[in-house]
């Protein structure tokens, strides 16, 4: 795991919490999967407030010079995922999260304290 890793997560963190979001999770991944070094999982109440969780997470990190890679499932807002290489955001709606369950299915990762990272 490596600095620019923690200071993109530290702003999707940002991102994320400026707009309101639920229940704010990061799961370090990088010692059980070579997909990312980090998992941030949120949630939000309304197709609204998902998009825009998600589209100030994007915002912020672009101006940061980290471009999303690839975006899913922004139309429905039920799980919109975002990939920006070393870190995956996660933002769900309150079913959707409880449904998929990735901080069981992702249990051998780490969980991060916010504060610390």
């Amino acid at each position: 795991m490596n600095d620019t890793s923690r200071e993109m997560a530290r702003l999707a963190i940002d991102a994320l919490e400026d707009k309101k979001a639920e229940d704010i999770k990061v799961i370090d991944i990088s010692e059980v999967s070579v997909l990312a070094d980090y998992f941030i999982i949120a949630g939000g109440s309304n197709r609204s407030q998902i998009q825009a969780l998600s589209e100030n997470v994007e915002e912020k990190l672009g101006r940061a010079g980290f471009p999303v890679k690839q975006v899913e499932g922004y139309d429905t807002a039920n799980w919109i995922l975002q990939d920006f290489g070393d870190v995956i955001v996660h933002i769900f709606d309150k079913e959707n999260r409880l449904l998929y369950d990735l901080e069981r299915i992702w249990r051998d990762g780490k969980q991060v304290d916010l504060d610390t990272l």
